[in-house]
């Protein structure tokens, strides 16, 4: 039994942080958010995973694994990412951050008729589940590394999980879906994730420094990716005023918990 606490802490952690797709699900299905609100959240879960992957993930795999498994897996992820992104965004997943108060905002494009959109929902649904499952990764990872889970990483994972639930949600109500169909699917996330950081812990706590150093920066490489490719970005269109200081106070605040950790 005292073997399997581990397995269910990393498992748990992940769960926990995935559960905020679920929360920010509920919030986007009964609430109309201001867009200046989902775009805060947004920018500043942008800055605290950029700090988070910085520090947390590829500089401790540098210095456990070197300089050449840690760009290896780094630029791989990004690709591997981008390839799965730019497939999810012909099935209508590009815009998985965006919630119906984004689309209304300058520079936003209005979400297409329930008529042409009917599988956007569930392309939205596997964008977050290729989004959720390296930052899952690493929770697990910082559990297998440390004997407990990283703080910085699990706040920066759950507060960017919040927007994507959101946007999301409130889509798939705009198609016409049911509340037992979205919060089944974003329940079954939050469970995938779960499940993605038992594993990570599981398959690499005994594994060698060099082959975590991969991994991790496998999943920091795909982290960096979908920040770029889509929490900044939606986040700018919808407030260019202050979405560079939200970002940076996420960042600030990332970057204190690693240091104070």
């Amino acid at each position: 039994m005292a073997e399997l606490l581990p397995v269910l802490g990393a498992a748990g952690a992940g769960l926990g942080a995935a559960s905020f797709l679920v929360i920010g699900a509920l919030v986007g299905w009964v609430a109309r958010v201001p867009h200046a609100v989902v775009a805060g959240v947004m920018a500043f879960g942008a800055g605290a995973l950029i700090s988070t992957l910085a520090f947390e993930l590829v500089g401790e795999a540098l210095e456990t694994g070197g300089l050449g498994p840690t760009l290896g897996g780094f630029v791989a992820g990004a690709v591997i990412f981008v390839i799965a992104d730019l497939a999810l965004a012909r099935q209508g997943a590009r815009a998985r951050k965006r919630s119906i108060a984004l689309q209304s905002a300058p520079g936003i494009h209005a979400h297409p008729a329930p008529a042409a959109s009917t599988t956007i929902g569930l392309a939205v649904a596997v964008g977050a589940l290729l989004d959720g499952i390296p930052e899952s990764l690493v929770l697990g990872l910082s559990l297998a590394d440390g004997g407990f889970v990283s703080l910085p990483i699990l706040i920066a994972v759950a507060v960017s999980n919040v927007p994507e639930g959101l946007g999301s949600a409130a889509g798939m109500r705009h198609e016409g879906r049911s509340a037992r169909y979205v919060f089944g699917v974003w329940g079954g996330i939050a469970l995938a994730s779960g499940l993605a950081a038992a594993l990570g812990f599981m398959l690499l706590a005994d594994a060698p420094t060099e082959v975590v150093a991969v991994v991790t920066t496998v999943a920091a490489g795909g982290i960096l990716a979908m920040v770029a490719n889509t929490m900044i970005p939606e986040a700018f269109a919808a407030d260019r005023s202050f979405t560079g200081l939200w970002a940076a106070l996420g960042f600030a605040l990332s970057f204190a918990l690693t240091q104070l950790g």
